[in-house]
């Protein structure tokens, strides 16, 4: 269960290095710390790029259901850096049947929010846990 785990955060990780941003601290990992809470809620990974900001998340079907998913969404976005005013990406890792929803539900939010969020589609065999 450990390493299904793992493999997703890798997945998700590998994702926003695409994107440019190194890695600062995530979950699982062997030599760099895991990511603090951000917005009172666990996170996968926080990644930097220059003055940016990255966070990722791995959300499974049980916490799409939960009605504090758009609270937990809001208040991760929130995070800000002590000396500044630059807003954070989100990378949000979905399994691909799930992909529909999360679009639907991320749709309902502000269309300034909308742009900070990304969503990845995990493949299949990383998603049975």
């Amino acid at each position: 269960m450990l390493r299904l785990k793992k493999e997703k955060v890798d997945f998700l990780i590998s994702h926003i290095w695409r994107e440019g941003y190194l890695t600062l601290s995530r979950k699982y990992g062997k030599y760099l710390p895991a990511p603090p809470k951000v917005g009172g809620y666990e996170v996968d990974a926080i990644s930097k790029f220059k003055n940016k900001y990255a966070i990722g998340i791995f959300l499974n079907e049980n916490e799409f259901d939960d009605e504090n998913f758009l609270n937990k969404v809001n208040s991760i976005l929130r995070f800000k850096d002590f000396n500044s005013q630059n807003k954070v990406t989100l990378f949000i890792g979905v399994p691909s049947k799930l992909l529909l929803k999360a679009t639907i539900l991320i749709s309902s939010l502000e269309i300034e929010k909308q742009k900070s969020i990304k969503i990845i589609s995990l493949q299949e065999n990383y998603t049975n846990n």
